[in-house]
């Protein structure tokens, strides 16, 4: 059973994943805190980890840049969760890609592992992530050839609806897109989950 939480901010929304995932007592979560490495967002990735070890969980940090791959396959196959910190998506893309990782992220997710991507770990599971550009700096991936995303969902996330800062990128993002894919706008309060090809929007 696939099942993944889309959201734009986590410690927003914290009460969310204890909705959908109840026992969360003495479970571990592979960290990926990769995508904040280029952008301005460390406290913000520090902000997700002290939210999920608050949970309970124990916070299995492997950023996929730096992080061997048997050391990563490792964190994949011990965890119970899988948790994508928000950032540079074209970078994490890039990162996931060179590492190996992407595949071994799709085989957690596929082996009924939760799937938690904030913001860029969000979009990167769509089937594309050129769609957000208007989010993003692709130069900061220099070697990403492609845009392919994950394909963990069928459609395309747009997290920060409505934020002070993200949201005229993301309101940017649904104009220009709409007519062609199917985005699904949420904001920092809401989140996406998936549940073997079913969506619904959550609330806090």
């Amino acid at each position: 059973m696939e099942k993944l939480l889309l959201v734009s901010l986590f410690q927003n929304v914290t009460g969310l994943l204890r909705q959908v995932e109840p026992d969360l007592k003495g479970k571990s979560v592979t960290y990926i805190p990769t995508a904040s490495r280029v952008e301005r967002r460390g406290f913000l990735a520090r902000m997700s980890r002290w939210a999920l070890r608050g949970m309970g969980l124990r916070v299995d940090a492997v950023d996929v840049s730096t992080a061997p791959y048997e050391a990563m396959r490792r964190a994949f196959e011990r965890n119970d969760l899988v948790f994508v910190v928000g950032g540079n998506t074209f970078y994490l893309l890039q990162e996931l890609r060179k590492s190996g990782a992407d595949e071994l992220l799709r085989e957690a997710v596929r082996a009924g592992k939760l799937y938690i991507g904030e913001s860029a770990g969000a979009i990167v599971a769509a089937p594309d992530i050129a769609y957000s550009r208007a989010m993003d700096r692709p130069d900061r991936a220099p070697d990403l050839r492609d845009t392919v995303g994950l394909g963990l969902v069928d459609f395309y996330p747009v997290p920060h609806a409505n934020n002070r800062e993200l949201g005229p990128a993301a309101e940017r993002i649904v104009r220009e897109h709409a007519g062609a894919l199917d985005v699904r706008p949420f904001d920092d309060n809401q989140a996406l989950y998936v549940e073997n090809g079913a969506v619904r929007v959550l609330n806090t």
